[in-house]
């Protein structure tokens, strides 16, 4: 079996690793001509970190990231309203890393070069159409090598769109799936040389009415933050929206301009980043349906959420294994082990969502109210530490030998 797979984002790359840890070669198309490592911070949730180490990707991960111990809520004077443990510190087997986004792709893309060749990732490869061939148990894509402006079609027995926010293999499934959907809050990114505070391991999460800011260490001397502006009521996007549209300082830096934490002098941060992103935070409504027959999505393709609970990516790693772990066990049946991939994980992800919208939209800042949401989240996401921890592992096991036939 060939699986095709549309992206080498994060989720994309991810099912790759799986995929052949399960048995099953993948081909990755990346449109991007070269693969650079763009972006800001992530963080890891603990059940993406066990994903990935299970990979065995872990001693990499920590390597790059900063497991964070935990997270402080305050008011934009320092006044500190409500901390939370978090990873290991939470009795999590699996810690919680924030590291650099980009860095965490090139990782990715080097594990996936190493296992399955320098020829499974593609670039330059936009996937512009596909259609089953229903008597050849195949899916057949149609691909634009854009050094060359050549189309060429490529068989596979799957193929799985993970092309992201504008997926093109979603948009080919769902044509009337609905526009994206703007929160009216406005994100400015950012990344800045500075040393970690607190406990050198620790998330701010700061409000202050219609404006909040969340900074995090991400390694190698840089402070990663993100700002969060309220600007209109909730509504249809009538922009466009890209995780590497550039932004500007002076549109961000007067909602902050006299904070201070004590701590973190929040100004000098903002001021401090060469680069600054600026990203409207849009989501789509939940579909019925992910995919059909041989074709399916994963990650932001099928499901765009909020970027407030750390679980985007996340989210993406653990649809990447569950995809390797249901195609192994559906034995060369794809639709089935598709259809199998699709309910193990659409209403969840679905409820993950809903949860985003929901934290996005949280009024309270008393301690026992940032606890109650808290709490509340973890259960709507199925991060419940008993769970995860309990949990058996997604890495497929072979079957035992069957027992030779007494003669």
């Amino acid at each position: 079996m060939t699986v095709l797979i549309a992206g080498a984002g994060i989720g994309g790359l991810t099912a790759a690793l799986s995929l052949h840890t399960a048995g099953i070669d993948a081909v990755v198309l990346e449109s991007a001509r070269e693969i650079r490592p763009l972006g800001v911070g992530i963080n890891l949730l603990p059940h993406a970190v066990r994903e990935l180490t299970e990979l065995g990707l872990g001693e990499r991960l920590a390597a790059i990231g900063v497991a964070t111990d935990e997270n402080v809520y305050s008011d934009r004077f320092g006044n500190e309203l409500f901390t939370e443990p978090r990873g290991m510190a939470m009795g999590y087997r699996w810690p919680q890393y924030s590291v650099h986004r980009g860095e965490l792709q090139m990782l990715l893309l080097a594990a996936v070069e190493e296992r399955l060749g320098a020829d499974a990732v593609r670039t330059g490869a936009r996937l512009v159409d596909f259609e089953e061939a229903a008597a050849a148990d195949t899916v057949r894509a149609r691909v634009l090598d854009r050094a060359t402006g050549i189309v060429e079609e490529t068989d596979a027995e799957a193929l799985i769109g993970a092309d992201g926010l504008h997926s093109a293999v979603r948009a080919r499934l769902h044509p009337d799936g609905g526009p994206l959907l703007w929160s009216g809050i406005r994100m400015w990114r950012g990344t800045t040389g500075a040393e970690p505070f607190r406990t050198g391991r620790s998330a701010a999460l700061v409000s202050d009415g219609d404006a909040e800011l969340v900074a995090y260490p991400i390694g190698r001397g840089r402070i990663n933050w993100v700002c969060l502006v309220r600007v209109s009521e909730p509504r249809p996007l009538a922009e466009d929206a890209g995780w590497n549209r550039r932004g500007r300082l002076a549109d961000v830096l007067p909602y902050y301009r006299d904070w201070e934490l004590g701590w973190l002098d929040v100004p000098a941060l903002l001021e401090g980043s060469g680069e600054i992103l600026e990203y409207p935070m849009v989501d789509r409504a939940p579909l019925p349906a992910w995919g059909r027959g041989r074709v399916n999505l994963l990650g932001d393709a099928a499901h765009p959420m909020y970027p407030v609970g750390a679980n985007g990516g996340s989210q993406a790693i653990v649809d990447a294994r569950v995809l390797a772990y249901e195609l192994a066990r559906a034995g060369g049946e794809v639709p089935a082990g598709l259809a199998h991939y699709e309910t193990a994980r659409r209403d969840v992800t679905a409820a993950v969502v809903r949860a985003n919208r929901h934290m996005s939209l949280a009024g309270g800042r008393t301690p026992r109210e940032l606890a109650r949401i808290t709490d509340t989240y973890r259960s709507a996401t199925g991060s419940d530490v008993d769970v995860l921890n309990s949990r058996a592992s997604l890495t497929p096991t072979p079957e035992p030998a069957a027992a030779p036939t007494p003669r």
